[in-house]
């Protein structure tokens, strides 16, 4: 009668064992989820399959803002430092992808050598074509910081009639790709450059499906003046409130985060408590890798449950 007890019952008494979170998904994945995801073609219509590397990944931090708000200049303040290929101006001088990873020792990588390494996971990424292999490419620095993260600066996004040069590739879908895997989206704006182009809006729609991932650094905020910022601010959070189109408000950090003096002293403190608050949001993406991972693989596999029902539905119906 209440043979359904036991049966529960024996099974908590057996339970599988693995040796950490990663290990265990990996196992889980390649021995139930990724048989189902070849027999329903999950790869033809969502994402591609996983392979060792994606799990085994450090947390990934995505920047993306249109030229000159500072993206680069970002990565040397949170390095401390300088990284193998950094260009910093006030034209767009980031036009490609770079991954920033922690190396041995300093080296640029080209996206064509960086997609068949084996031990990073960047492999499906070759889908996107050559034209945008053009424009990744790995930097590899053995600074400290990229000990537990790696950060991947984008190509800033065009604004006025330089939009309307094609990239060659599907930046939009570029940016999917990246913000499905990292596990943290920062967009930064600039105090002076508040508009929102087309580009940037078409590359927020995509992110948007990521909400939780996101968070908004107010950049240069010190080159306007106090009663200037709270105007800036509200019309920030305006436009954005129009593209992102979400019930709650994203967490939006102000500040100047270069290694510069404020060239406004007035709200000093102000910036330093939203840079320290900035911060400890990073410093805690190593600590919930694990969980983002493990909830990753939740949605994975309610997608590819999702597919395997459509298709036999539909196999069936045409048999009818």
């Amino acid at each position: 009668m209440f043979s359904w007890m036991r049966s529960h019952d024996s099974a908590r008494k057996n339970p599988q064992v693995f040796d950490s979170v990663v290990d265990g998904l990996k196992k889980l994945y390649k021995k139930h989820l990724k048989p189902l995801e070849e027999a329903y073609l999950f790869s033809d219509f969502h994402s591609p399959s996983m392979s060792d590397p994606d799990f085994d990944a450090k947390p990934m931090v995505l920047l993306v803002g249109q030229y000159s708000t500072g993206k680069t200049t970002f990565i040397k303040y949170l390095l401390e430092g300088d990284f193998p290929g950094i260009r910093i101006g006030p034209e767009p001088t980031t036009d490609s992808f770079i991954a920033v990873m922690r190396g041995d020792h300093d080296q640029v990588i080209p996206g064509n050598a960086l997609i068949v390494d084996p031990k990073k996971q960047f492999r499906t990424l070759s889908s996107f074509g050559n034209a945008f292999l053009n424009r990744l490419f790995c930097s590899e620095s053995s600074n400290p910081v990229l000990e537990s993260i790696t950060i991947i600066d984008t190509p800033g996004i065009l604004s006025g009639e330089k939009q309307s040069v094609a990239r060659g590739y599907d930046f939009t879908g570029v940016l999917k790709w990246f913000a499905e895997r990292v596990d943290r989206i920062i967009l930064l704006f600039d105090a002076h450059k508040l508009d929102i182009s087309d580009e940037f809006q078409r590359g927020i729609e995509v992110l948007r499906d990521y909400d939780d991932k996101i968070r908004i650094v107010l950049n240069k905020a010190d080159m306007v003046t106090t009663q200037q910022l709270m105007r800036v601010y509200g019309a920030l959070m305006w436009s954005l409130g129009k593209v992102l189109n979400t019930p709650e408000v994203a967490r939006v950090f102000v500040g100047s985060f270069w290694d510069q003096p404020l060239q406004i002293d007035d709200n000093r403190k102000f910036f330093e408590l939203e840079a320290q608050d900035l911060f400890q949001d990073i410093q805690m993406l190593p600590r919930n890798a694990a969980l983002r991972k493990l909830n990753d693989f939740i949605k994975r596999a309610r997608l590819a449950k999702v597919r395997g029902v459509l298709t036999f539905i539909y196999k069936n119906s045409d048999d009818a």
